[in-house]
């Protein structure tokens, strides 16, 4: 019989379980092997059983577990006076915490704790109490070792080309066949083609956003909810610059798998760090790509041309292609002014050490400044670009384009007549066998069948207008009006201009520097 030294005590039985502990067979029963053996020690010792606190797949390796804290409040709140474990490491495995609980906490609120098979009693003197603290090192020292068994596995299938992560990227779901590999989700996946579009026409981050916004197109957050209770962008649907940044550079996207971005600190701390880019873990073509490798490139090269820009002034044709030539950073460009209305050009690392004079203004009216690039563009565009060369090179491409997007298309109508004509035959099984009634077969015969031919007669006339030649005289002329349109830069829009020019440095006396993106021949 347990020695009470005239004290009556209120049992508080702590049961913990985590997911990394891989000597159960059940967890369930582990949790009730844990609780008879509990219960079986505080009836031979007769002892009075306050409340039974469980703790199921939490790890040790810290304490910021549910009921461990409802079993602290009831400690503080005077209802238990004495905590009983199967083992130390039920308590927990980080050997700072643990003994900080055995050695400090429980003796101030004079609380005797009991680890029974490891036969440690704080109120007793024995030698099982003096190894207590080794006892600690050591279910820390199992902690860290499974730990890292845990990352070295999870590194192991990210190398393989498994998806090992919790939430998907926007745009895929997890295979419900094969958890480690991912599926394309159409309904975001057409958002994030949404926004790989309207990047290429030239809009910022904060403009894409805005967009999505005022379109009520529905935000990360809003899909997620069940994850993001509070989230501001769940609460509001709001869309944020950095969701269409982390979109727009997502090389998931493409049909590559990028894992291990980001990592614990340690075994011990919940913090989650980034970790450098080399450490990342890619692996090339795992998944179907929602967007094609060409867009997505061209794409990285347009972002530096549209970020940085203050949406809230007026749009310039030129925002984020101004460089100064003398310092390397970026020049932005002013607000127009209320008594002359015009605005000015100014280096960003003159402003904002001014005082330092570490470079010059670089000041130029804009509007002026413009009109000389413009000019410029225009030359050089009538001296190195040949008429006939952007003509058949437009062509080519749309006819190329045109042909890929119809032959993906036929694919997916092909595939889709495939499984309605396949429903068919197996709801005409289940009748035939009596698992649904005549009543039941018609009515979804019915909706197949018009589905079937709303999908046959799509595909034979997409089938037909490819080898459709009628409209060549048209196209030709519509992209010889654009050529000329293109060349007389008689009014520029900013997709042309980003497609046209890399960036433009701008010299203190006011010299300009146009890098083009085509090759001058």
């Amino acid at each position: 019989m347990l020695e009470s030294f005239n004290k009556i005590y209120h049992v508080g039985l702590y049961i913990r379980l985590s997911r990394e502990d891989d000597d159960k067979v059940l967890m369930s029963e582990s949790i009730i092997n844990q609780k008879s053996l509990l219960l079986q020690y505080v009836k031979e010792n007769h002892l009075r059983v306050y409340d039974i606190y469980i703790d199921d797949g939490y790890s040790g390796t810290n304490f910021d577990r549910p009921d461990f804290h409802r079993l602290l409040k009831d400690i503080e709140l005077g209802k238990v006076n004495m905590v009983i474990t199967k083992d130390m490491s039920r308590l927990g495995r980080d050997y700072i915490g643990t003994g900080n609980f055995v050695e400090k906490y429980f003796p101030e609120h004079n609380v005797r704790y009991i680890a029974v098979t490891d036969n440690i009693d704080t109120f007793l003197d024995n030698s099982n109490n003096d190894i207590a603290p080794f006892k600690a090192i050591m279910n820390d020292m199992y902690a860290k070792d499974i730990s890292k068994k845990i990352k070295s596995s999870l590194k192991a299938k990210m190398k393989e080309g498994k998806w090992v992560g919790g939430r998907c990227p926007f745009g895929y779901n997890q295979d419900k066949n094969d958890k480690n590999h991912l599926v394309i989700n159409k309904e975001q996946a057409d958002i994030v083609k949404k926004i790989f579009n309207m990047c290429l026409e030239g809009l910022s981050f904060y403009k894409i956003a805005k967009r999505l916004t005022d379109e009520k197109i529905k935000t990360p957050a809003e899909y997620y909810s069940f994850e993001w209770k509070s989230h501001y962008n769940l609460k509001y649907g709001e869309w944020h610059s950095k969701t269409i940044r982390d979109i727009l550079t997502n090389r998931m996207y493409i049909g590559d798998l990028v894992q291990n971005k980001r990592s614990k600190v340690n075994y011990k701390v919940k913090k989650i760090v980034r970790n450098n880019s080399n450490d990342y873990i890619v692996v090339e073509n795992t998944h179907e790509a929602i967007i094609d490798k060409e867009t997505f490139y061209e794409v990285q090269k347009r972002i530096p041309k549209n970020k940085g820009r203050n949406e809230k002034k007026e749009n310039h044709l030129l925002d984020g292609l101004l460089y100064c030539a003398d310092c390397g950073h970026r020049i932005s460009i002013t607000s127009r002014r209320k008594k002359d209305n015009k605005c000015y050009t100014i280096c960003n690392y003159y402003r904002t050490y001014m005082r330092q004079r570490l470079c010059t203004t670089h000041s130029n009216n804009y509007d002026e400044l413009e009109k000389i690039i413009i000019h410029s563009l225009t030359k050089m565009c009538l001296n190195y670009i040949s008429k006939d060369k952007i003509k058949n090179d437009v062509l080519s491409n749309l006819d190329k384009m045109s042909k890929v997007n119809d032959k993906k298309e036929l694919q997916t109508l092909n595939n889709d007549i495939k499984q309605i004509n396949h429903n068919l035959d197996d709801i005409y099984i289940d009748k035939l066998n009596k698992k649904i009634t005549e009543e039941q077969f018609e009515r979804v015969k019915l909706k197949l069948e018009t589905e079937l031919s709303i999908k046959q007669k799509k595909y034979h006339e997409l089938n037909d207008n490819r080898n459709d030649t009628i409209n060549e005289k048209s196209k030709n002329k519509m992209i010889t009006e654009y050529i000329n349109e293109f060349l007389s830069m008689k009014e520029p829009h900013r997709e042309l201009i980003i497609n046209l020019v890399d960036k433009i440095e701008i010299f203190e006396d006011k010299n300009i520097n146009i890098h083009v993106t085509f090759n001058k021949i």
